[in-house]
């Protein structure tokens, strides 16, 4: 070997042994807004001078690794000041920032790429994410804001059709559509015949709708999957807001229990138009109700608990004889564990139902069907390094399917009680999902699902293994 190439191989060796030496270092914590210490989801935590960067996760938390160093953390976020704060990674840390919304300036708009300062691609492709204050720009019908007819206006979602309720995505059925409003699975998304969702847009925070690609941690349809998130409340000072429209009017209070701790909101909406009706010599009614509720406790740095609700119902009557009432009712408990700077867990213990009923009282009888879950679940997200970032957990939910009862309304009715048999099925879920930037072009958002279906009844077991990737 001659003196330049041993010249050569050892800088190539002090090179590789450098940057194999180097030491990484952890910057994790939870981004808030700081007018009601709100977390805040999506927000983009960069490093431009490393062309890398990550996004708050559901919850607010993100955790980013790093080499030995200073650099510029910059955060940024659509309607909310952007905050640049020096840090220096020499030990693992943890950083909780507020944002600032940003104030309203009557200056030119300008139109700037911002892809090269921060050269952040996420893999996922086919997801669109809306804020509760982009819904309330849209132009409305009625006056009231709503999620389902602002997603209406996306590409690939259109009407279920004139006066029926839900949506469609790229050619899919109503019911291939997962709702999800904390967690909490929704039925029927629709209030009047179509006409209002049951999403109260003053109780919303974060909305995203997955219309292909759609991650392993869902499961069960194939169309499309929305997925809701409620406020947490006001943790710094009580606030009221509402609105009056033309057909229905709402109402929401939130504020602390204890200051910077925990805190509560609630929120109702109902419509009353039908309260007119009689002026006009008209004795039909339709109308509906809602109520948002959540309380959240911050325990300590790494736990938090939640307990959410939302519980709706319309009601359609033509007099006293033909009565129909539908609706659904949710709960969710969650807990937010931190385990590590790297390692973030929540569980969450979730029931849904669904409820119909009809009753014909110039036939003397009552109606009622339904279909309820009980659902538990564990998520992991395991931030490995700058360029891995995987989600695993496991999933079971138990179902049971009402499919009527029929009993008499009156005392001379000639219908006799009857209870429809009861079913009852258990899914079991595992997955497995995986955001990994191979190099600065190239990134793969893969994942492995694996289901198991059984269902339950008095004579059989019919049990149903599938996997999705």
């Amino acid at each position: 070997m001659n003196r330049i190439d041993q010249v050569l191989l050892l800088i190539f060796l002090n090179s590789f042994l450098f940057s194999f030496s180097q030491q990484k270092f952890t910057l994790s914590g939870t981004i808030s807004e700081a007018s009601s210490n709100e977390t805040l989801i999506g927000v983009t935590v960069a490093v431009p001078e490393l062309r890398t960067g990550v996004t708050t996760n559901e919850y607010g938390f993100y955790s980013i690794t790093l080499p030995e160093g200073q650099y510029d953390l910059q955060v940024s976020y659509l309607g909310f000041q952007e905050v640049v704060q020096r840090i220096s990674f020499t030990q693992n840390q943890k950083l909780n920032i507020q944002m600032n919304e940003t104030t309203a300036q009557l200056e030119e708009v300008v139109v700037t790429d911002d892809i090269e300062k921060m050269d952040i691609r996420k893999p996922q492709m086919s997801v669109n994410s809306l804020s509760a204050a982009t819904i309330k720009k849209i132009p409305v019908i009625l006056g009231e804001a709503d999620v389902i007819k602002s997603i209406l206006l996306l590409p690939g979602v259109t009407n279920a059709g004139e006066g029926a309720s839900g949506f469609n995505v790229r050619g899919g059925a109503v019911d291939q559509n997962l709702i999800l409003l904390d967690e909490a699975i929704i039925f029927n998304s629709s209030h009047l015949f179509g006409f209002f969702s049951v999403f109260n847009p003053d109780a919303i925070k974060d909305i995203k709708l997955y219309k292909g690609g759609i991650p392993a941690r869902y499961g069960g349809r194939i169309s499309s999957v929305l997925d809701i998130f409620q406020k947490e409340g006001n943790s710094k000072e009580f606030k009221m807001n509402g609105g009056i429209g033309l057909v229905a009017s709402r109402l929401l209070a939130e504020g602390p229990i204890v200051k910077d701790k925990a805190a509560f909101l609630i929120g109702g909406r109902s419509s009353y138009a039908h309260l007119f009706l009689p002026l006009f010599d008209v004795d039909n009614k339709a109308y509906f109700y809602d109520l948002n509720t959540k309380i959240n406790y911050n325990i300590n740095d790494r736990n938090s608990i939640f307990l959410s609700g939302y519980f709706g119902r319309d009601v359609f009557s033509i007099s006293d004889s033909f009565v129909n009432t539908y609706g659904n009712a949710v709960g969710n408990f969650r807990w937010n564990h931190l385990f590590s700077d790297k390692l973030f867990s929540n569980l969450s213990l979730i029931y849904s139902d669904y409820y119909y009923g009809l009753k014909l009282d110039f036939v003397g009888f009552d109606w009622n069907s339904g279909i309820s879950n009980f659902n538990l679940k564990y998520d992991l997200k395991h931030y490995v390094n700058d360029k891995l970032q995987i989600n695993y957990g496991l999933n079971n939910i138990y179902y049971r399917f009402n499919p009527g009862k029929i009993q008499p309304s009156r005392d001379d009715s000639g219908i006799l009680e009857e209870q429809l048999i009861q079913k009852y099925a258990n899914e079991f879920a595992a997955y497995i999902d995986v955001e990994h930037d191979i190099t600065a072009k190239l990134s793969l958002n893969y994942g492995l699902r694996f289901s198991n279906f059984l269902r339950l009844g008095l004579d059989e077991i019919n049990a149903v293994s599938y996997t999705h990737l």
